[in-house]
């Protein structure tokens, strides 16, 4: 029964399936449901700070359902997708509506496509990794997967990182930095890996080369089957899933900073190099990522392990809320910039 909180998710495709069979003001039901009502609800519910015991633990990673819900994602993320294409080809529809259903379809990248992408994309199996492959792709960011792993779990809360924002950091400026920095870095650690292995950077398993494969193909491949305004319709929606994903990680890391040695080596990653939330329903609908200080401690363990421990600074909302709010750079500061002298 535990499992079942994250079924929550199901909201997400529901609200979508509403705004692509609706016109008005009802295309918009994903952003209201997700960035005015859920932020609102969660002024009204108490922090989850319940944790498994060790007992629960062992019989939660045994669990199943918690990565079937995961399976199920991705084929509503496909099938969506799919959707998509047509509905945004419905005659008679106003701008306005056109861009209420690319903003759902972006919301649908943003929080399956990028947050179940990323989740599955540190499983330690191939099978796992490819469905989080398909979900990266379906926002056209793959380069997350080695980049993520490779280069932000090592560097997070260095200036080395690409995705941890600087204290004083404006979002705008953040977002251009973080995603360009970011597959730049993929590819350095590609090519990284495959120099270790004695292979030329330009090989089959350059994952970063079979990505960018993979991306034309798809884009190359809406544009053939139908045509220029989809394809333009579809890079606004990834693009809109990427501007989500990389606010996530502008507020998941604001300002934190890992302490260096005389010899200028960093300590190692604690669970205070992150932001955490335990606001219940961002909790349940984004598969515990808010849960982020313990992701950072151990990347391997699964989304329904994640601890809430004390050392970690809190947020003082969930994720959605945090998001509105760093849209607004002098209320972002005078908020957060505060928090990061009470550490």
């Amino acid at each position: 029964m535990k499992a079942l909180k994250y079924l929550s998710i199901s909201i997400l495709p529901i609200t979508v399936f509403i705004a692509f069979t609706s016109t008005g003001w009802l295309t918009y039901l994903p952003l209201i449901t997700f960035f005015g009502l859920i932020p609102l609800l969660e002024l009204f519910f108490n922090p989850n700070k319940e944790n498994f015991t060790k007992d629960e633990e062992q019989k939660e990673k045994e669990n199943k359902i918690y990565t079937s819900i995961l399976y199920a994602t991705v084929i509503i993320q496909v099938l969506f997708l799919g959707w998509f294409f047509v509905a945004i080809q419905e005659t008679g529809l106003a701008t306005f509506e056109i861009i209420g259903r690319i903003t759902a379809m972006g919301l649908m990248c943003g929080a399956i496509g990028l947050n179940v992408g990323h989740e599955l994309g540190h499983r330690n199996n191939r099978f796992d990794e490819f469905l989080g492959e398909i979900l990266l792709l379906s926002s056209l960011n793959t380069h997350f997967l080695p980049y993520h792993n490779a280069g932000h779990h090592f560097n997070v809360a260095t200036p080395k990182d690409a995705a941890t924002a600087r204290k004083g950091e404006i979002l705008y400026f953040f977002w251009l930095r973080s995603h360009f920095q970011s597959y730049n870095q993929a590819w350095n650690a590609e090519n990284t890996r495959l120099k270790n292995s004695e292979r030329s950077w330009f090989h089959i398993q350059n994952r970063m080369i079979i990505y960018t494969i993979c991306n034309f193909i798809l884009v190359g491949g809406i544009y053939f089957f139908f045509g220029n305004f989809v394809t333009l319709a579809f890079l606004a929606a990834a693009i809109f899933g990427i501007l989500q994903l990389e606010t996530v990680n502008y507020i998941e890391h604001y300002g934190l900073l890992r302490k260096q040695n005389e010899h200028g080596r960093y300590e190692r990653v604690k669970r205070t190099h992150s932001w955490n939330s335990d606001h219940v329903i961002g909790q349940a609908m984004l598969f515990n990522l808010s849960r982020h200080s313990d992701h950072h401690y151990n990347g391997a363990k699964h989304y329904q392990l994640l601890k809430t421990l004390p050392e970690s600074p809190q947020m003082p909302t969930g994720y959605p809320g945090m998001m509105l709010l760093s849209l607004f750079p002098p209320l972002w500061f005078n908020l957060m910039n505060k928090k990061l002298k009470e550490i």
